[in-house]
């Protein structure tokens, strides 16, 4: 006998729904973006794999169920599913944010089609914001940077005063030590001085004053690079020009836009052990987003090296303070060049695998336009 609930309009609809079979529409299943089909009273018909997966839900469980009711906040989900149901649209993208009770909301790009038919099936197709994402990412790596550079800022700052004291004790005290055996102790204090207060430098370099703009040929900042690179590895380095030659100047500080790319062609000349090859890339990006501001021009530059890669454990770590593979490294090379790159609006990314790490610098061309125009899109950096 049939439940009170199952003789009511939804539950008709629920027994409908139950009622097609899901092998009609297995062949979604090879699809690789997530798809469900949801009558027209709201009524889930069918998931595919990729669908069962991205929603941590089996067809089976939610067959037959308000496809809403899978989501702890349904309200996008309600109005997409009664415009379409209204014919306000045959197919439609859009974006919509759910959530499994218990779990992290998900950023998705949305297909909606309209199956006009006798069932009048809505199709979804649901695939990650993979824009969106990058971007917050960013954002967040941009955030952990900073904090890390504020710390390491703070720390440096209170090592270095008590270092010339340090020093000037240990002076004092080899002038009234009687034997040359004995100053080589007082010596080893200063050298180990000196080197911490060197560090200390580095650490304080990038925020040193504001950058100094005036127009930079970019390509005569990579020359100079690349001439320092093989005075220190004269032999085994390969350097490849892959030069855009309608790169127009860029406003920067040219002083700093070498130190950031000279860091960057380092840890790719490290990385080869010396012997090996970078390709240094010039382009230009269109319709960029940095920070959340569009721009119309970028400049894309490109350090590749063809070496063993990023180890995968500190990929996502790597532009913070003290990370290093190096066993003499410190791992500021990288920290100091993203703080410099993002003095001046830009960002870096990267990408690495076996034989292939790209760093990449995106500097925008059109900065002063674009300040104070936060982009409201949800789209992050155009490749």
């Amino acid at each position: 006998m049939a439940s009170e609930r199952d003789s009511s309009p939804a539950g008709a609809d629920a027994a409908a729904a139950r009622s097609v079979d899901p092998a009609v529409f297995a062949g979604l299943d090879l699809l690789a973006g997530a798809v469900a089909l949801v009558d027209p009273g709201g009524q889930l018909v069918f998931l595919n794999d990729a669908a069962e997966e991205l929603f941590e839900v089996s067809l089976r469980r939610a067959r037959g169920q308000p496809f809403a009711a899978l989501f702890v906040e349904s309200a996008e989900l309600d109005q997409l599913m009664a415009e379409a149901l209204a014919g306000s649209f045959d197919e439609r993208r859009t974006e919509l944010t759910l959530a499994r009770p218990g779990r992290e909301a998900l950023e998705l790009l949305t297909d909606v089609t309209v199956i006009i038919d006798t069932m009048g099936f809505v199709v979804f197709e649901f695939r990650p914001d993979l824009q969106r994402q990058r971007a917050e990412r960013d954002e967040r790596r941009r955030d952990a940077v900073q904090a890390g550079n504020d710390l390491m800022r703070g720390l440096a700052h209170e090592i270095r005063n008590p270092l010339g004291g340090i020093r000037g004790a240990a002076q004092l005290l080899e002038a009234e030590l009687p034997s040359a055996e004995l100053r080589e102790y007082t010596q080893v204090i200063v050298r180990e001085v000196d080197r911490l207060r060197s560090l200390v430098d580095r650490l304080l370099a990038p925020h040193r004053g504001l950058p100094q703009y005036q127009e930079v040929n970019v390509h005569a900042v990579c020359e100079r690079v690349c001439a320092l690179a093989l005075a220190e590895w004269p032999e085994g380095l390969r350097i490849v020009r892959d030069y855009d030659a309608s790169l127009p100047d860029i406003n920067a500080d040219q002083e700093q836009l070498i130190q950031a790319l000279l860091n960057l062609v380092r840890n790719a000349a490290q990385a080869l052990g010396g012997k090996g090859t970078i390709r240094l890339v010039t382009r230009i990006a269109r319709q960029v987003t940095i920070d959340r501001r569009r721009h119309r021009l970028a400049l894309d530059l490109h350090v590749i090296d063809d070496g063993p890669g990023v180890d995968p454990a500190i990929r996502e770590r790597i532009f913070y303070p003290m990370v290093s593979t190096k066993e003499d490294g410190i791992g500021l090379g990288l920290t100091l060049a993203q703080s410099l790159v993002l003095r001046h609006g830009g960002l870096i990314e990267c990408e690495s695998r076996p034989g292939h790490t790209d760093f990449r610098i995106l500097l925008p061309l059109d900065r002063d336009q674009a300040e104070g125009q936060p982009d409201v899109s949800t789209q992050g950096v155009t490749r």
